[in-house]
């Protein structure tokens, strides 16, 4: 009895060894679980739902990370630069805020971007470029702030070293925001870093 215990054990063992995996080098960090979404039109470009205006790029959410699509905004002509910067954030708020047009509903696109969230300059004691909006940064959603703040830093509305000023309606000061690789890529995950700023 125990000559046959002993021989079952090596085979036990090698029956285990071969059912592991191997050992590889190549990197194992693939990122978010895929997504049913394939997040394309069928091999055409995202086509502009806006009447025609100024072309910008927003971030709709596809999946889980976030993706460009082509839209327009209106700006009159000979508005001043302040002025421009806000009329081109509201436009690019209701951009995000829109509903996403059937083939892009198909393609899996969609945005956390809310209605009715309105966008105004800075207020007495903010840095020039601040962008204030009737919701708190803080009070979005982890995506719709992502959206927010990427399509802003990609936009116009930003300062130009790819950041953007945010603050809610109140007095609290308002924060600079990024829109990173990894906001990118898990905006439900990761949120913008951002800094508190004060004074112009």
């Amino acid at each position: 009895m125990r000559n046959a215990r002993l021989l079952v054990v090596p085979v036990f063992a090698a029956l285990l060894a071969g059912c592991g995996i191997r050992a590889t080098e190549v990197p194992t960090d693939f990122g978010p679980a895929p997504s049913r979404a394939h997040c394309s039109l069928a091999g055409s470009p995202v086509t502009t739902q806006s009447a025609a205006g100024m072309p910008v790029q927003v971030f709709l959410l596809c999946g889980s990370s976030l993706v460009t699509v082509d839209r327009a905004v209106r700006v009159p002509e000979g508005a001043e630069d302040a002025e421009r910067r806000v009329l081109v954030a509201q436009g690019l708020l209701d951009e995000l805020a829109g509903t996403p047009s059937a083939a892009e509903k198909q393609a899996g696109y969609s945005t956390d971007v809310r209605a009715g969230t309105t966008v105004s300059g800075p207020g007495p004691r903010d840095p020039e470029d601040t962008l204030r909006l009737t919701t708190a940064p803080e009070s979005l959603t982890s995506y719709a702030l992502a959206q927010i703040v990427c399509t802003f830093s990609d936009s116009a509305a930003a300062e130009g070293d790819g950041s953007v000023i945010l603050g809610g309606p109140g007095t609290a000061p308002p924060r600079r925001y990024e829109c990173t690789d990894d906001v990118r890529a898990r905006p439900g995950a990761v949120e913008p870093p951002s800094a508190e700023v004060r004074g112009g």
